[in-house]
């Protein structure tokens, strides 16, 4: 196991952190204790909430709402936003509608673009796709002036869309061009004037706009595929859904080429806790058949795991939390947890 701290120290240009999991596993409380830990550091980060279900407000007590990038009350260097999905899917949706009625009205092509734009907004992934332009737009532009980003991604299945349609997004984006280009080729051959191909090519406005959404989806493929700038951490709970959850998404983010940073493995009950609980039944069958599961999570993903965080006797709220949670993960000798893997 190459700890959270090792492995961190070892990337000194990581910049962009996500944190994904199945939902309800903690992985809010992970990022906000990685960002407040780059925050100590002295290096200015953000930390970005795309989960539809925000909680960042809860974690750190503090009114996060709007979609504005605010900085997080007594924590220098740290600044914080909720990403309002409604906001932005209907802003995504006016920019389609406009592209698609770009596209027939240069195309010449005298039909009516509202069902087509019914038929692209009302995609299942619509929704997603949004999300995902939102994350580059932070990535590219609102992003710039931070040395450290952190992503807290919706759970583990989305997110793994979410960032693998860089690559689909990059094919599709291709292929439009293409398209695009053989369109207005053909429409100015027709006019026998050949000569005027490359300079209709280059004042299309549609294709203007699918360049310039090429060359953004690149600029994020080569930063979300480069292992020393990201890393994707997945967090677990001692639990059998979660860990094949996490053990099944590893594989399809490996498929992306994205670099998996590790596991964070939460809700682990201490032993001093078990043992000072020797009368609670409940805790006691808790307590071993979450040693059984821990196990698992060492066969499964044992070099992957980075860190452990215990179970708490409430939800992390506030900076006193975050704080506290943060030396648990950060503990350089998590002995605690790993005697629990030989229970």
């Amino acid at each position: 196991m190459t700890h959270i701290e090792t492995f961190l120290l070892e990337r000194p240009n990581l910049r962009f952190v996500f944190t994904g999991g199945k939902g309800g596993v903690g992985k809010t409380v992970a990022a906000a204790v990685l960002a407040y830990r780059f925050a100590q550091e002295g290096k200015k980060t953000l930390i970005a909430s795309l989960n539809p279900v925000h909680s960042l407000s809860s974690v750190f007590d503090q009114d996060l709402r709007g979609g504005r990038i605010r900085p997080v009350q007594k924590a220098p260097n740290l600044f914080a936003v909720e990403v309002e999905a409604s906001d932005v899917v209907e802003r995504y949706r006016v920019n389609i509608a406009q592209r698609v009625r770009e596209f027939l009205k240069y195309a010449d092509i005298p039909v009516d673009s509202r069902p087509f734009v019914d038929i692209a907004v009302t995609n299942p992934a619509f929704e997603e796709s949004a999300m995902f332009d939102k994350m580059v737009d932070i990535i590219l532009k609102e992003g710039q002036d931070f040395e450290r980003l952190v992503f807290d991604t919706a759970a583990v299945a989305n997110a793994v869309r979410l960032i693998g349609l860089s690559k689909i997004y990059g094919l599709w984006l291709q292929r439009m061009i293409q398209s695009r280009k053989e369109a207005l080729s053909l429409r100015v051959q027709l006019s026998f004037r050949k000569e005027r191909i490359m300079e209709e090519v280059k004042k299309d406005p549609l294709l203007a706009d699918l360049l310039g959404m090429h060359e953004r989806f690149t600029a994020v493929k080569k930063i979300l595929v480069d292992p020393e700038q990201t890393a994707f951490f997945f967090v677990t709970l001692p639990l059998t859904l979660p860990i094949s959850v996490v053990t099944r998404f590893i594989k399809m983010v490996r498929a992306y080429d994205i670099p998996v940073g590790g596991v964070i493995v939460n809700g682990v009950i201490r032993g001093e806790e078990a043992e000072r609980a020797a009368n609670d039944e409940y805790l006691q069958n808790q307590f071993q058949e979450q040693a059984g599961y821990l196990k698992m999570i060492q066969e499964q993903l044992g070099p992957l795991v980075r860190t452990y965080l215990p179970l708490y006797h409430s939800e992390i709220h506030g900076l006193d939390m975050v704080r506290h949670a943060c030396e648990d993960m950060f503990q350089p000798d998590q002995e605690w947890a790993l005697a629990l893997t030989r229970v």
